[in-house]
């Protein structure tokens, strides 16, 4: 029977994607207590990367379009560390990698594509500190990067 956040993904027409085991030399998911620390998750929508520079050749609804990818990521990535969103107490922290110009100053409003849906899923739990910063590159030339801690239950 699915649980109160997987009916919440449905109606959102939200699937999640099958996690992908990493590249290098580190894991996707450490769970310490009542934490979930969730490793930088790209903005890959199902096998095709967003991908280019914010700033340059990328738009600002592009870039938050992909930042919400990263999102869905994320969450794929915490459903496989914990079983079921349901035990997600809160949505404690986001941490947003924009690739952008040296003067794009728009970070923090490309990463409300996250912010906005994990708060949109949550509601208030989906509520979060997190920063927004603008970086020179990305792996595979992502537009956007974004890890998170999670409380759960």
């Amino acid at each position: 029977m699915a649980g109160r956040i997987d009916a919440r993904l449905k109606q959102l027409g939200i699937t999640l994607p099958t996690p992908p085991t990493p590249r290098a030399n580190y894991v996707q998911h450490v769970t310490t207590g009542n934490l979930v620390f969730v490793a930088g998750q790209i903005s890959n929508d199902s096998g095709t990367v967003i991908a280019g520079k914010l700033g340059q050749d990328v738009d600002i609804e592009t870039g938050q379009k992909a930042a919400r990818v990263c999102a869905i990521n994320l969450l794929a990535q915490l459903k496989a560390a914990c079983g079921d969103l349901d035990r997600v107490k809160r949505v404690v922290k986001i941490g947003g990698f924009v690739n952008g110009t040296l003067d794009f100053p728009n970070s923090p409003q490309v990463m409300n594509g996250c912010s906005d849906l994990l708060v949109e899923i949550f509601g208030d739990a989906g509520k979060h500190a997190r920063f927004a910063v603008a970086v020179a590159s990305l792996p595979v030339n992502a537009a956007v990067e974004v890890d998170g801690v999670f409380e759960i239950e």
